[in-house]
């Protein structure tokens, strides 16, 4: 449904034009146009979520435990890495909203850590998709101790007898 305005023309007179629809906050929705309708799958908004996410340093990687074991198991097989791991959504016409489980490095202060990656999504998302985001939820799984998987060399520890 789209609203009529009306508008003056140049040479006197006025005409009724159709409107694209505006959203709570006034802005106009580039998704519901009169020329027809955008609609954007929630894979695409997840997508790109889980990348916006895994842009913030101290992300270490997302999903719950058993998410990552399946991941890390569909990558000894050649198959590729899932973005939307750990990431799920719910898309309406104009608006979204995102649930996030992180994994953050071992130090990151992890209000700041939520703080940074809830706004690297909704603006990803609302750039991007041309959708209001109304909540990004952020679960905090787990956190990766240095030379957790083998990325860094711990130290051998010293023997206690000699």
């Amino acid at each position: 449904m789209t609203e009529a305005s009306t508008v003056n023309r140049p040479q006197g007179g006025e005409a009724t034009v159709p409107r694209a629809r505006t959203d709570s906050s006034g802005m106009q929705s580039g998704l519901v146009t009169p020329k027809g309708t955008t609609t954007i799958e929630s894979g695409v908004v997840a997508k790109i979520a889980g990348l916006a996410a895994r842009e913030i340093q101290g992300v270490h990687n997302m999903g719950a435990g058993t998410a990552r074991a399946f991941g890390a198991m569909r990558g000894m097989v050649g198959a590729e890495k899932s973005v939307t791991q750990g990431v799920s959504v719910e898309v309406g016409e104009r608006q979204a909203a995102a649930d996030l489980e992180v994994v953050v490095e071992y130090g990151m202060s992890i209000p700041d850590l939520a703080g940074a990656v809830r706004r690297n999504v909704i603006t990803a998302v609302e750039r991007m998709c041309g959708l209001e985001v109304t909540e990004v939820n952020i679960k905090v799984s787990d956190v990766h101790m240095p030379g957790q998987d083998g990325t860094e060399e711990s130290p051998e520890p010293e023997p206690r007898v000699q």
